[in-house]
């Protein structure tokens, strides 16, 4: 009985090893044609991200209102911080200053409580379309 359980299980080992070498020896090529243009258009993607010009996050809203007004917010703001970018955005008729361009919530509320400081009626807001 002994004999026999050996028998079979050198047998299965066997088997299993030939099995798994001719599995293991497949071999293939792959060959991938990609246009030049992909590399030009992820070029200007990250260009455009950079810029903030893609972004779907969030961002911070210092102020809405008169133009002179807002320039002094932004001046004011880049006198104190400098960590985050700001701009001013038109909507007619107003002008907003917004701070930041943040991917998430947690990084643009991190910002918020520090930003709340010098300027405490800031808020997120996550902009339809930037750009």
């Amino acid at each position: 009985m002994k004999t026999a359980y050996i028998y079979k299980v050198v047998l299965a080992s066997l088997l299993f090893v030939f099995i798994s070498k001719t599995t293991w020896a497949q071999q293939g090529t792959v060959t991938i044609e990609q246009d030049p243009k992909i590399t030009t258009l992820l070029q200007l993607k990250k260009g455009l991200e950079k810029d903030n010009r893609l972004s779907s996050g969030y961002t911070i809203q210092l102020y809405y209102g008169e133009l002179n007004k807002a320039n002094s917010i932004i001046r004011r703001y880049r006198g104190i911080y400098g960590t985050w970018p700001a701009s001013i955005e038109y909507e007619t008729p107003n002008y907003k200053v917004w701070v930041g361009s943040f991917s998430d919530r947690l990084d643009a509320d991190r910002a918020l409580i520090e930003i709340k400081k010098a300027f405490p009626s800031a808020f997120i807001l996550k902009p339809q379309n930037r750009g």
